[in-house]
């Protein structure tokens, strides 16, 4: 009898380092589940337009100068070739943002993009806005499943009934690998299909783990 399979939509940042975190663990859950992840765009920058006075100046000046950048390049790739360069991208972007220490820097950008060979001027599209529409599109489709008071990352997947359940997070460090990512997958999907279901939570006591 064949596996029944389940897609995992999964909304993306490349900018965060605890939606990389939560990525590299679905990368772990495809090896231990039947479940195959497409990756989508969100967007902090599209996020917190309407907020940036609520915000810190250190964080609003990273809005501003760093996020729009690298959500602009995998738009960019994915409109141009096709859906299934999006997570080879950013495995790419992510593993030098945030493992390299690199940055979201333009440098970097250049080479996730040769990482993955794709054409380097992609990399100009940090600085256009062709595929803004493109991308609030993606950002709003994966937002408008758990409401505008979350971040990055969104997950959306069918419940038993075939409807969608989608939860933000979870936000996990260091990234669980094995059995353990199968643990933490199942328990994830127990709580989002439990009706009224909507939080649990603690404060954070460590910074993402890139291990």
């Amino acid at each position: 009898m064949p596996e029944n399979r389940t897609t995992a939509d999964f909304w993306f940042d490349p900018l965060c380092p605890w939606a990389w975190m939560t990525s590299r663990w679905m990368l772990e859950v495809e090896k231990v589940r039947p479940v195959d992840v497409r990756w989508k765009v969100m967007s902090l920058a599209v996020l917190n337009e309407n907020k940036l006075d609520e915000v810190s100046p250190e964080y609003r000046e990273m809005l501003e100068t760093k996020a729009w950048g690298p959500v602009r390049v995998v738009v960019a790739a994915q409109q141009l070739h096709g859906e299934e360069v999006v997570g080879k991208l950013y495995t790419a972007l992510g593993t030098r943002f945030h493992n390299n220490g690199e940055g979201p820097t333009r440098e970097a950008i250049s080479a996730a993009l040769a990482d993955v060979g794709l054409p380097a001027e992609l990399v100009d599209y940090a600085d256009k806005d062709i595929y803004d529409t493109e991308l609030r599109a993606s950002h709003k489709e994966g937002i408008d499943k758990v409401g505008q008071d979350v971040g990055t990352p969104v997950i959306s997947v069918p419940d038993a009934d075939g409807e969608q359940v989608a939860f933000f997070g979870p936000v996990v460090t260091p990234t669980p690998r094995g059995e353990a990512a199968a643990r933490l997958w199942d328990g994830t999907l127990l709580v989002a299909s439990t009706p009224g279901f909507y939080e649990i939570k603690r404060t954070r006591t460590a910074a993402p783990s890139f291990e």
